[in-house]
């Protein structure tokens, strides 16, 4: 059983990886034994997030990169695949968000949202499908797992349209990729996380108390939570996930119309 959940031995790529969910993910994945590589557009703090990671004695290193355009992915696969010849683990996480009334709504909005929460996702795995399939063993699976949101399965009252719109479809992606790639011993899974602290769930940073109050669990998501999760999914232990998606929200959704 400890084996079940171990990651020792295997290279993980985490985007977003420097702050929030994305780094509660590092931070677990490191804990379990894996080698963690973190992207973030912001040089200067992926590389103190990598520094603050590092400093129990595992191993983190940051690869700076902007995922809002073909060239940025490109390059961080590149980056990657310099360094390292395989990966076992690809973490989706870099994501951005947009609110705004409904008539007021801009399409820089929803294109800015659309292309890195959902566009990105699928080619940054593409650029990096002959790591991925270099890790993959029909008895150690190569993982994907994209961070999609509730707001992707249930309805949020705010007016983040295209957030909504890119998460459902991030749901729904996982599904199809999920079919293609474990052909190749590649599971791909996702994560739809509720409340948790974040630069951008600025409620559940700024207000949590307030928030707690609308949660069954009556508590938002600790990092544990999170980290929890995602090593199941990578290890052995989530080796027959295939194309699920599992909601972290203490039990939010359920209540949602």
């Amino acid at each position: 059983m400890t084996d079940l959940f171990s990651l020792a031995g295997r290279t993980a790529l985490i985007t977003g990886g420097s702050r929030g969910i994305g780094k509660m993910i590092a931070a677990g994945f490191i804990a379990q034994g894996a080698r963690v590589y973190i992207s973030n557009r912001k040089a200067g703090v992926a590389h103190d997030t990598a520094a603050e990671l590092s400093a129990g004695g595992g191993f983190c290193k940051a690869l700076p990169a902007d995922l809002s355009t073909p060239e940025g992915v490109a390059e961080l696969a590149k980056a990657y695949t310099a360094l390292e010849p395989k990966l076992d683990i690809l973490v989706n996480n870099a994501g951005a968000a947009w609110l705004a009334p409904f008539d007021e709504f801009p399409e820089k909005g929803w294109d800015k949202v659309v292309d890195l929460n959902l566009k990105t996702p699928f080619f940054l795995t593409q650029a990096l499908i002959g790591a991925l399939r270099a890790a993959a063993t029909a008895d150690q699976p190569a993982k994907v797992i994209n961070i999609a949101s509730i707001d992707g399965t249930a309805v949020n009252p705010q007016e983040t349209y295209s957030y909504a719109a890119s998460k459902a479809g991030l749901v729904h992606l996982t599904k199809r990729m999920s079919l293609r790639l474990i052909q190749d011993n590649i599971v791909v899974s996702a994560i739809a996380p509720g409340a948790f602290q974040s630069d951008m769930n600025l409620d559940a940073r700024d207000h949590a108390d307030e928030v707690a109050k609308r949660i069954p669990s009556r508590r938002i998501g600790r990092d544990e939570d999170m980290a929890g999760v995602a090593i199941y999914l990578a290890s052995r232990a989530g080796d027959y996930v295939v194309g699920q998606t599992i909601a972290v929200d203490g039990g939010v959704s359920l209540v949602r119309v």
